[in-house]
């Protein structure tokens, strides 16, 4: 699949990455090893599978919708819907491509809309987000006019399901790479703007979290930060000694003076928070696109206000700072 990437490879070599860009393509071919994901071959084939067609309209601003339904025939529109569905499940969305609805498990477009009022304008950013999932955020970052968006997101499936929107897309500076956090070069100081949205409560170690990624923004960089937290005062932490919601690897929920205390610890400036809200099961539930259990499943069905494990129901925090 690295022919996928050569645009982004291509440019990376004439730039300040370049080092960065001679190792990529060996870290790109290990993170979508067909020999070591058994359903890779699969979804790669579905991608190969889908048609191409005229798109008569982009709009990356408002939501992601790409083409109409007039744009090709009902077979062809089908066929799309098809290969799409081979890479369910869909978890942060929607998209529409023709006119298909992807209606996925979270409603991502009402996070971007609480959020991006609080930004500096991404115009012109170089722009990481980091555990990006399928890349809806790096798609709604350049259509607010970001230069470059990398997502990165160890997940093949994530990575395939991105560049099947991609191919409606044609050759946008938008990458999604098979990579972890820890996969970037140390000390990048390269990008304006780093998203980690519902990444810092899986990490064992936080403080290593936030300092990684401070080291990937250059001076005046500005962190976007989501994550779960508690109600309380500083130093308030919980640290589930089970699942929280049904997740295993749910280490850290901090409170919001907490988690501002750990931004400033780890150097950041002027941490604050610009949005927190109650996930509803409007806004992350099964559809159609995602079939598994969901929030509703997660929450005691007795309590809203608690998790089927008794801790407090999913409380999510936007913060945002600068290095």
């Amino acid at each position: 699949m690295l022919h996928y990437f050569a645009p982004l490879l291509d440019a990376l070599n004439k730039g300040d990455l370049a080092p960065w860009a001679q190792h990529l393509p060996k870290q790109i071919s290990a993170g979508l090893c067909e020999q070591r994901y058994g359903d890779l071959a699969g979804w790669r084939k579905a991608l190969e599978a889908l048609p191409k067609t005229t798109v008569s309209q982009i709009d990356l601003a408002y939501e992601v919708a790409i083409g109409k339904a007039g744009d090709c025939s009902q077979e062809v529109i089908d066929s799309i819907k098809d290969q799409l569905q081979q890479l369910i499940p869909w978890r942060k969305g929607p998209f529409y491509v023709h006119d298909i609805h992807i209606d996925t498990e979270w409603h991502s477009d009402w996070k971007w809309e609480r959020v991006i009022p609080h930004l500096t304008p991404l115009k012109g950013r170089q722009v990481l987000d980091v555990g990006c999932g399928n890349g809806y955020h790096c798609l709604r970052s350049y259509g607010e006019g970001a230069d470059r968006v990398i997502g990165v997101d160890p997940s093949p499936r994530f990575v395939v399901q991105y560049y099947m929107i991609k191919h409606f897309l044609g050759d946008i500076p938008v990458d999604v790479l098979p990579l972890a956090l820890e996969d970037l070069p140390a000390d990048l100081a390269y990008f304006d703007t780093t998203f980690s949205m519902g990444v810092l409560y899986h990490r064992r170690s936080p403080m290593d979290h936030l300092k990684a990624l401070k080291s990937t923004l250059k001076p005046g960089g500005q962190l976007v930060l989501e994550t779960l937290l508690i109600e309380g005062e500083s130093g308030a932490t919980l640290v589930p000694e089970g699942r929280y919601a049904m997740m295993n690897n749910v280490w850290f929920l901090p409170s919001a003076p907490t988690l501002i205390s750990w931004l400033r610890k780890c150097g950041f400036k002027n941490p604050r928070l610009v949005d927190i809200n109650h996930t509803s099961t409007d806004e992350q539930r099964q559809t159609d696109w995602m079939k598994f259990h969901s929030l509703a499943q997660f929450l005691d069905p007795t309590d809203s206000r608690k998790t089927v494990e008794g801790h407090p129901a999913p409380l999510r925090g936007v913060f945002v700072a600068e290095v």
